[in-house]
């Protein structure tokens, strides 16, 4: 059965919108009572030979093409159960099927919200957050709002994060914020991960796969560097191999999204 990560009584007070933090440097950085109180991933996993030791738990089980049919998703949960992946990523209108499938399971199920641009508007992401929610999705992989954080609009960023992070506390699931690294400069990557912090969200994630580029060494040891321990860094988009696995673990990785799960735990 699906257990998930949040599990604290704690009201999200620091949700309150005028509490909105406009620096966009962060400095003075104070974490969401939730995670104050020690609930999130408790605490991160970031041992690097740890988890090369069971890559296969801390993948993603990815499908998120267009064209991916219900048999798709069938067989991709089937792999998920068989190889012990952490969880499957589908879209939202596949997530009755998928937690129906893996109810039995350990497997977790996570969906996408304003994928793959970032941008919808605000309420749309809630609403499709807690619709996904709903029906049965464990964990929100978000994409932020590209544009706006490019042309430094960090409020409408902050409060793009802090709805989708809202409801999933509500429901006890994890938020991850997709920043798209292909698309950013290093400061905006920067401040995308600090934002994503503030927000109160539980991992920052390179990439769709639907942008130029995906994960890249650079990149995730930028953004852990940028997190510290206490959110995940997830590397998604063009992890191919296990070596390629690896290396993005060494460099601060502790979810990996993937479509080519089986042949990166496979060597």
């Amino acid at each position: 059965m699906h257990d998930h990560t949040h599990s604290c009584d704690c009201h999200p007070e620091h949700h309150d919108p005028d509490h909105h933090h406009h620096d966009p440097e962060m400095n003075e950085y104070i974490p969401p009572l939730y995670l104050l109180a020690g609930t999130l991933l408790p605490p991160v996993e970031s041992d690097p030979a740890t988890l090369i030791q069971n890559i296969a738990g801390i993948i993603d089980h990815t499908l998120l093409k267009p064209d991916a049919t219900s048999d798709h998703i069938r067989q991709l949960c089937e792999e998920a159960v068989t190889h012990g992946f952490y969880s499957v990523c589908v879209n939202s209108g596949f997530v009755p099927l998928a937690s129906q499938l893996l109810e039995e399971s350990d497997v977790k199920v996570c969906t996408v919200v304003g994928f793959p641009l970032g941008a919808n508007l605000p309420e749309i992401k809630v609403m499709e957050a807690e619709i996904a929610l709903l029906a049965g999705a464990d964990e929100i992989d978000m994409v932020l709002p590209i544009g706006a954080l490019k042309a430094g609009n960090y409020e409408w960023v902050m409060a793009d994060i802090q709805g989708v992070v809202e409801t999933c506390y509500g429901y006890n699931a994890l938020c991850k914020v997709i920043i798209e690294t292909a698309l950013l400069t290093d400061d905006e990557k920067v401040v995308a991960c600090q934002l994503a912090k503030a927000a109160g969200a539980d991992f920052v994630k390179t990439s769709t796969g639907f942008a130029s580029g995906g994960a890249t060494v650079a990149d995730v040891q930028l953004m852990r560097q940028t997190v510290g321990n206490t959110l995940g860094v997830k590397a998604s988009g063009g992890i191919r191999t296990r070596q390629d696995a690896i290396s993005l673990i060494e460099a601060g990785a502790n979810r990996l999204g993937a479509s080519a799960s089986i042949r990166i735990i496979n060597g």
